[in-house]
């Protein structure tokens, strides 16, 4: 087992009060697994998302990681863990403005201390999987919100994390595109776990498994077909896209 969560419990406080996110949250994943997190806004998402990420701790139960209980690592074994294991795709693309597309996605190699040749070279082929071969010495500040978006994905292809967390990371892409990244991760990293939070049913039909959040509690777990037939939320967001209704959030904004 890659990563267990056994009675998670996350609250925080805000003035003299103390508000419960996530309740009693059990989740084994294996490795090389795809799993999809949906729910409607303010129903946990983003925080089990921060504590898979090694970003925050639960406030009770047990997170174990490679047989790691994490809860139990100090700061400087966390940023061990997420700069060895864990790759994220965030909303917020956390990229580099007076890098250029091609540096920005080969960043991670450069890290590594890979030549420069081979580096550009891989970072060039990551591009081409998500359609930005001809915006390799574009800036950020050139790309648009979808693009943005496909540079961080490419980015987080190139390094083949253990874990791969992507915040809704295919939100501003159209369906075309996220099918060939979807593509991509099955043929470029097969043995990654992915960790998907996403609004849209064509992001994550095909996941291994699909947990919907509501109110901080698992809701439903399963696959596509299996929550069609027995999940109520999971079948009202896949009845008003279907239906030309859109994305899962109707107050819109995801959290």
């Amino acid at each position: 087992m890659l990563l267990e969560l056994k009675n998670i419990y996350k609250n925080y406080i805000q003035g003299t009060m103390e508000v419960p996110v996530l309740k009693d949250i059990n989740l084994c994943v294996e490795e090389g697994e795809y799993v999809a997190i949906m729910g409607p806004s303010g129903s946990g998402k983003s925080t089990l998302m921060n504590i898979i990420g090694c970003i925050d701790k639960p406030t009770s139960g047990t997170y174990l990681l490679d047989d790691v209980e994490i809860e139990k690592c100090k700061d400087k074994e966390l940023s061990e863990v997420r700069n060895q294991k864990i790759g994220f795709v965030f909303q917020n693309f956390n990229l580099l403005p007076r890098q250029s597309a091609l540096d920005n996605v080969a960043l991670p190699l450069q890290y590594a201390k890979v030549p420069i040749k081979k580096r550009k070279q891989k970072a060039k082929e990551m591009l081409e999987m998500v359609d930005l071969a001809d915006r390799v010495s574009f800036k950020p500040t050139q790309l648009s919100g979808g693009q943005k978006q496909r540079l961080c994905i490419a980015r987080a292809l190139l390094k083949k994390p253990k874990i791969l967390i992507l915040d809704d990371s295919t939100s501003a892409v159209d369906t075309a595109t996220d099918a060939k990244i979807r593509k991509a991760f099955r043929e470029e990293i097969p043995g990654t776990t992915k960790i998907i939070i996403a609004q849209r049913i064509s992001s994550v039909q095909d996941a291994d498994r699909i947990l919907v959040l509501d109110n901080g509690q698992i809701n439903g777990l399963g696959t596509h077909e299996e929550l069609l037939k027995n999940n109520a939320i999971y079948q009202e967001v896949y009845n008003s896209q279907t239906q030309g209704g859109g994305d899962f959030d109707k107050q819109g904004g995801e959290q």
